[in-house]
């Protein structure tokens, strides 16, 4: 065991950086389903999307891997990157895009702390979507250690908070 500290809290992960097999189809999956804007395009071999004008969260390139197949079954690698949404509304907003795009969804979790919804890209690649519960909503057990689970994720209720946003105030 290390006397190093722990990692500082205010530490988080950065960008994600894809091998595809097809820029131009990447870039319209990312940009259509998803409303990434791209930031800068390096031909056909990258490009790098942001949301909000951040240089970028998401990196594309076909360096190593145009035409490529997506990794075997039972292949070492990437299980899926994920995107936070600010709020329970924009997490339903994400899913309306892809039921309007006819994206097939892997499925959906109820993970206590978190609501997710799981997909794949045009290449293979794991994408989780989600939002944050409030932290002092996170269920603790008794030593204190938080409860997780994979319960179902009612994608039904979570469209509801669309309903709720075009309902005037006090309806």
């Amino acid at each position: 065991m290390s006397n190093q500290p722990a990692i500082h809290p205010q530490t988080f992960i950065g960008h994600v950086h894809l091998k595809v097999a097809d820029l131009d189809r990447a870039v319209r999956f990312y940009t259509e389903l998803f409303g990434f804007e791209v930031m800068q395009r390096m031909g056909n071999s990258a490009a790098f999307l942001s949301a909000g004008g951040y240089h970028h969260h998401l990196g594309l390139n076909t360096w190593e891997s145009r035409n490529g197949r997506p990794p075997a079954p039972g292949a070492t690698g990437l299980y899926h990157f994920a995107i936070l949404y600010p709020s329970r509304l924009e997490l339903a907003r994400a899913l309306k895009r892809l039921i309007d795009h006819h994206w097939p969804i892997d499925g959906g979790a109820d993970h206590l702390v978190s609501e997710a919804i799981y997909l794949r890209d045009p290449d293979g690649n794991g994408i989780e979507i989600y939002r944050d519960r409030p932290r002092e909503e996170w269920p603790r057990l008794g030593d204190g250690a938080l409860a997780m689970a994979s319960d179902p994720l009612d994608l039904g209720d979570l469209l509801a908070e669309l309903e709720k946003e075009t309902q005037p105030a006090g309806a």
